[in-house]
């Protein structure tokens, strides 16, 4: 499993780093609305939601939600970073309200149990998260920007995986997710903290205003965000009654398994970016 784990990660990994430094930004956004739209497909299942047709319903009307997101905010004009910040605080927020319903699980089960509820999130959760990532991409260096937290999130995940095995014994979230452990989180948080001073020690003179400290601070917020991230679609995923999102990609599951950190990675490490003066 571990080695399928790996192959599968590393042809994603390879058809990434490709689209990023090979394709425009218009390009982009349809590649990347198209994973997240089968990833609102995967949502839909989640939702409690049977029927064929209603699916696809739910998944057209995500995708009309991006062409209308894109329409709305000009993105296609490169509008100024201030046109998404609104957009990238109502999505932190959001996820630190989510933060305590994972908390008080399963104290709030009664909000997640609700398939409206769970069809909206999905809803919301996912063109934030489309949203943030095309906000990366019309900062400047936008591609590197975009590469550094899809790393920083994988450490992340990669760091707790080897961290909780070796070493795992007290248990994070044991109601939600039981296989995640404080020592794996604290592997992954480093795993983060490590690729933070690396990129500092990197930065160009221009990013110079950018220190380490801010820098670790901005590292430490992705960090906690992708397991965030993680634990509310497990989550989820445990009010539906089921192990995987989906069977799409061999050894992972589903598309929603690998992109559950980016979720609310992907709008915490934007808004760290305007608030510290990037």
């Amino acid at each position: 499993m571990l080695r399928q784990r790996v192959i599968t990660g590393v042809l994603l990994a390879l058809a990434f780093l490709a689209a990023v430094y090979f394709l425009r930004l218009e390009a982009l956004a349809i590649i990347f609305g198209g994973v997240a739209a089968a990833a609102a497909w995967e949502w839909s299942g989640l939702s409690g939601i049977k029927s064929v047709p209603v699916k696809v319903l739910y998944t057209l009307t995500y995708m009309g939600l991006l062409m209308a997101t894109w329409a709305a905010l000009a993105i296609g004009e490169a509008p100024a970073p201030d046109v998404f910040q609104p957009w990238l605080g109502t999505a932190c927020f959001f996820w630190s309200v989510v933060m305590l319903m994972v908390e008080s699980y399963p104290g709030t089960a009664w909000i997640w149990r609700s398939r409206m509820s769970r069809a909206v999130f999905g809803l919301f959760i996912l063109t934030t998260t489309w949203l943030s990532t095309i906000f990366l991409l019309t900062m400047p260096s936008g591609t590197v920007l975009l590469v550094l937290m899809v790393l920083a999130v994988a450490l992340a995940d990669i760091g707790a995986y080897f961290a909780g095995r070796r070493w795992g014994r007290h248990k994070l979230a044991i109601r939600v997710s039981p296989g995640k452990t404080w020592e794996g989180f604290w592997g992954g948080v480093v795993s983060v903290v490590v690729l933070t001073c690396v990129v500092a020690y990197m930065l160009p003179q221009h990013m110079a205003h950018l220190s380490l400290v801010t820098l670790i601070l901005l590292g430490l917020a992705v960090a906690g965000a992708s397991v965030l991230g993680d634990l509310t679609v497990s989550m989820v995923k445990r009010e539906s009654g089921v192990k995987d999102s989906g069977t799409l990609l061999p050894g992972h599951g589903g598309l929603l398994d690998r992109i559950d950190g980016l979720c609310a990675a992907a709008p915490v490490f934007g808004l760290g970016l305007l608030l510290a003066g990037y």
